[in-house]
């Protein structure tokens, strides 16, 4: 039930924001579905890049997605994420809590101002 509901929150902040779904998956894998850390911030990205892709095609459909614009954002975002999985493994968790806490907190300071 958990993971269900889990994934819903994640599916309705994606949807909302274009993402960002992952900063409220990891915290509930982890304390309410009782994974490690780690794989729960590996389960998150295997669960948030389906719904990344589908709130991409509702986007797209809607007239709301520039694919020209996307492109090398796009290409970026797959150097850095095949880099941050190889670091990924080597970091320990303070360091990766630590990180993502501190990305939480830009990303809502950000939405304050």
């Amino acid at each position: 039930m958990w993971y269900a509901l889990a994934g819903a929150a994640a599916g309705v902040v994606n949807g909302f924001f274009g993402g960002g779904g992952g900063q409220v998956l990891v915290p509930l894998l982890a304390g309410r579905c009782g994974l490690d850390q780690r794989k729960a911030f590996a389960t998150s990205v295997a669960v948030i890049a389906p719904l990344c892709a589908l709130s991409a095609v509702i986007y797209w459909f809607r007239g709301q997605l520039d694919l020209a614009l996307a492109l090398p954002y796009l290409a970026g975002g797959l150097a850095g994420g095949f880099v941050g999985g190889r670091v990924f493994k080597k970091l320990s968790m303070v360091w990766l809590r630590r990180g993502f806490a501190l990305l939480i907190l830009y990303g809502g300071v950000r939405a304050l101002l």
